[in-house]
């Protein structure tokens, strides 16, 4: 079996900037939410998709703020957005799909959760991670655990994960505290950028093996020097960084692969919400 675990988060916030602007009857902004329901019934029709389940952030803040409080927040994220988080939750629940509302934790803890949870069924002949954040490319294992591309059908495997960001799945986190990621607000280390942080972590697998001086570095980088120093100088914000950037295994998610096979929808919700929603296509996609 093939397990699809799906950034929910991300499905999210595609459509709400792809798809057109949609009210209810009483003028509540749903179009995001009407796209993502049409969304998810056709991929529940595709022949490989038996087992699956999505992730939201329901709350946007996680324990990473209490880390740092430069960490991202949910300042900024249009209201109209923000506001139909509970009702994407509301659709995929009535698609039939399960579904992990993340306060504690992230969505990306929960996906990657589940994904090392799968990978060791011996049911399971591949994990697709439905979602293009380079956060998650840590998670990949061979061919085994990979990101999938929805739409275009692609998946990205630990080769694939070399190519686009020069490490090693593993040493993903170190890249991102070393660069930094925008999105996650996570700020990295001056002069630290993509391809000298590679370089440095072809031969180094944490923060905490890079060695203070570049004399002691048993790789060559261009302007190594000024890069040692600046580490040096700000060693426990890059320790910091890294713990920031690294997924959980440990959310305490209740279900086992064989939970996720999907059984249907729940057809009286999905009616009710079809009908919320002015949606009344969804149900053709999935009653026969």
């Amino acid at each position: 079996m093939i397990v699809h675990l799906i950034d929910g988060t991300y499905e999210l916030f595609r459509t709400f900037f792809g798809a057109p602007s949609a009210l209810t009857a009483d003028g509540r902004e749903v179009g995001a939410t009407r796209a993502l329901l049409r969304s998810f019934a056709n991929f529940l029709r595709e022949e490989e998709v038996t087992h699956v389940a999505v992730a939201f952030d329901t709350v946007i803040e996680s324990f990473r703020n209490r880390m740092f409080a430069g960490y991202k927040t949910g300042e900024g994220i249009d209201p109209t957005l923000f506001s139909q988080f509970p009702l994407a939750e509301r659709a995929t629940q009535a698609l039939g799909m399960v579904t992990w509302p993340m306060i504690e934790f992230e969505a990306d803890d929960a996906l990657a959760t589940f994904a090392a949870i799968a990978a060791k069924h011996e049911g399971v002949t591949q994990v697709r991670i439905c979602s293009p954040d380079k956060d998650l490319c840590q998670c990949v294992v061979g061919e085994r655990v990979v990101l999938y591309d929805r739409k275009k059908k692609i998946a990205l495997g630990e080769t694939g994960v070399v190519a686009r960001l020069g490490v090693r799945p593993a040493r993903v986190p170190a890249l991102l505290g070393l660069v930094g990621d925008t999105a996650d607000g996570i700020p990295g280390i001056p002069r630290w950028g993509e391809r000298s942080s590679a370089a440095v972590l072809s031969r180094y697998e944490s923060i905490a093996s890079i060695p203070d001086r570049a004399k002691d570095w048993s790789v060559s980088v261009r302007g190594a020097d000024a890069l040692a120093r600046e580490l040096a100088q700000s060693r426990d914000k890059a320790l910091l960084y890294e713990q920031l950037a690294t997924l959980r295994l440990d959310v305490p998610l209740s279900e086992k692969v064989e939970d996720l096979a999907w059984k249907g929808a729940n057809m009286d919700d999905l009616r009710a919400l079809c009908d919320e929603l002015r949606a009344p296509d969804v149900l053709s996609r999935l009653v026969p």
